[in-house]
């Protein structure tokens, strides 16, 4: 259950706005709705927030698969963020059913959580320009943006859950960092292995997974939508810890 409150932090702005109008037509609206019946509160030309019963500002996540779109890209390793999007999609009922700020999208719930998945359709390199523009419309902190792209330094299905650091390489991660700003926002790495000797890096992570390989990324898939929803119901460190050690 919401209510809405009034809130002193300085302009209007979404996910709710005032909608215009003199303060008397703002009550009247408000007590025609139920939120605030019979009651009459100090107007404020300021920002409203939804909060749950319990008076906390409800938080919406952004969650970001990275890759390249295209048929030709699909199930190659620089694509395993798409594939994780799906799976979480798949596992919380999330239609990925429509397209905005340059990504294809679905909006749901994910623990009691409100969340938007994403898959940017701007190719790797430019992966920033769309998380920017989702993180501008949707008003989210940094610290709710949570990235799934692949990491060749990791063994094929292990994960890495972090909650900032450096693009290590990786140009969509690159892109997101140059575009919001900051190296401070959650990321879960999933492995796709090293690439072999005398092998061309950018053919390499857009080779498919081998037989032997893609049962183990079915279960790295399955795992990152585990560890997302635990990172949106305990918090980035337990995270971490249950799931980095294995």
């Amino acid at each position: 259950m919401s209510v809405i409150i009034v809130a002193d932090t300085g302009r209007i702005k979404n996910p709710v706005s005032l909608q215009g109008g003199s303060k008397d037509a703002f009550y009247s609206r408000m007590q025609k709705s139920g939120s605030f019946p019979g009651i009459k509160i100090p107007f404020v030309k300021k920002e409203l927030k939804i909060c749950n019963i319990k008076g906390q500002v409800e938080i919406m996540y952004i969650i970001v698969g990275l890759g390249n779109p295209s048929r030709e890209y699909q199930a190659t390793r620089h694509n395993i963020g798409f594939d994780a999007i799906t799976r979480l999609s798949d596992d919380f009922r999330i239609p990925l059913d429509f397209k905005k700020h340059k990504a294809i999208c679905g909006k749901g719930m994910i623990a009691g959580e409100k969340v938007i998945l994403a898959q940017p359709q701007t190719y790797m390199n430019l992966s920033g320009e769309s998380v920017r523009e989702l993180q501008d419309f949707y008003k989210v902190a940094p610290e709710n943006i949570i990235i799934i792209y692949d990491d060749i330094s990791l063994e094929p299905g292990k994960l890495r859950i972090r909650t900032k650091g450096s693009a290590g390489g990786h140009n969509g991660i690159k892109s997101i960092i140059s575009h919001l700003g900051t190296e401070e926002f959650p990321r879960i790495r999933v492995g796709v292995g090293d690439k072999p000797a005398g092998w061309d890096l950018a053919d390499y992570v857009l080779s498919r997974f081998s037989s032997e390989e893609q049962p183990i990324i079915r279960e790295a898939l399955g795992k990152t939508s585990e560890a997302v929803k635990a990172i949106l119901t305990d918090g980035m460190e337990p995270a971490m810890n249950q799931y980095n050690r294995k």
